[in-house]
């Protein structure tokens, strides 16, 4: 039960982390203004939302990396997969 809770927050970060470097400007200077930034760049400026996506995308990606990892040793290394293996 907690794997599959927890499969369903990678998939969640997976999404938010895909959006947030989606958003971002290619060439650097704040958000992309395909998807909306050219109002969030001059409310907090280019610098600060520059830095706001880049911190949020960090942190997604540690966070999904952290989860991975935390995944793979809930499964562990139970007999399920020598189970299916011998079958």
């Amino acid at each position: 039960m907690a794997l599959a809770g927890m499969t369903v927050l990678i998939a969640l970060i997976c999404v938010l982390l895909m959006g947030a470097v989606l958003i971002q400007n290619p060439k650097g200077g704040g958000l992309d203004s395909t998807f909306g930034g050219a109002g969030a760049n001059q409310m907090l400026g280019a610098a600060r939302s520059t830095d706001f996506i880049e911190k949020l995308t960090w942190g997604l990606a540690i966070a999904l990396y952290a989860l991975c990892v935390l995944a793979t040793f809930l499964v562990g290394s139970g007999s399920t997969g020598e189970q299916l293996l011998s079958q």
